[in-house]
């Protein structure tokens, strides 16, 4: 049984069809890419899968559960992380602190223990502590830890958003666009962060980019859309040499 399965999903916008029958399966451990031109839908689809929007029709099992319907601190509890297009990070905590929170739906020591600072909670936040420090680690960011988020390069932002993001101890990873910003040594350096994830982690990843070399290099198969509908799907290299997927980028160029 796959991990994600994804059936017939549409979604309107009032009067406006953004998705239109999308469908995928993702299997534990795999890389799936989605690729299209801006606004095809693909951060859309990301949202309804993260219960951001509820759809207009379709099916979204994740783990053998239907997640439509379902709010987003529960789909999240349920092993679905997410970093976002424009990141959403508090930029006047630390590194450390902003990797912390997404700790927060597994905290067990509840309101009084919160309230009265019990020794349960000393425990569970110096063990959370501990575990936010190794994420920094796995991303090479560690020594940026203490670090206010607003002073640090757009790129080691990006890394501490995929750091908070595995917090949540996803079986699923989503990343939508994770290079966007970066110079070519920073996505190189990206692209080796998001395979250890998978290797070391043994995580699915579903990754949204325009960066085509990211695609190509990290997914097994990719899907292309285009105004909310897949127009092409197959290994790298089917993807690379398909028409359609040419005529949507409007060259052929971007897909070297």
């Amino acid at each position: 049984m796959p991990l994600l399965r994804i059936e017939g999903l549409t979604h309107f916008f009032g009067g406006l069809r953004a998705v239109h029958n999308f469908h995928v399966e993702i299997e534990k451990g795999e890389v799936r890419g989605l690729i299209g031109p801006n606004g095809a839908g693909k951060t859309t689809i990301f949202n309804l899968i993260c219960g951001i929007y509820r759809p207009t029709r379709g099916k979204i099992i994740f783990n053998g559960t239907n997640l439509v319907g379902r709010h987003p601190y529960e789909i999240t509890s349920r092993g679905i992380g997410r970093t976002f297009q424009n990141m959403r990070l508090w930029t006047n905590l630390t590194a450390l602190d902003n990797v912390k929170i997404g700790f927060h739906s597994k905290i067990h020591y509840g309101l009084l223990g919160a309230f009265f600072g019990t020794r349960r909670r000393r425990q569970e936040e110096d063990e959370i502590e501990e575990r936010a420090y190794r994420l920094l680690e796995m991303m090479g960011i560690a020594r940026y830890a203490d670090y206010v988020v607003s002073s640090l390069p757009y790129g080691i932002q990006r890394r501490v958003e995929m750091a908070r993001a595995l917090a949540v101890e996803p079986k699923l990873l989503l990343l939508d666009e994770p290079t966007a910003g970066m110079s070519p040594a920073e996505m190189v350096e990206t692209m080796d962060i998001i395979q250890k994830i998978r290797e070391e982690l043994g995580l699915a990843i579903f990754l949204i980019e325009h960066r085509m070399k990211v695609v190509m290099d990290l997914c097994e198969r990719i899907q292309a859309i285009d105004f909310g509908e897949i127009i092409a799907e197959g290994t790298p290299e089917e993807i690379r040499n398909d028409p359609r997927v040419i005529k949507a980028y409007l060259g052929e160029e971007v897909m070297v």
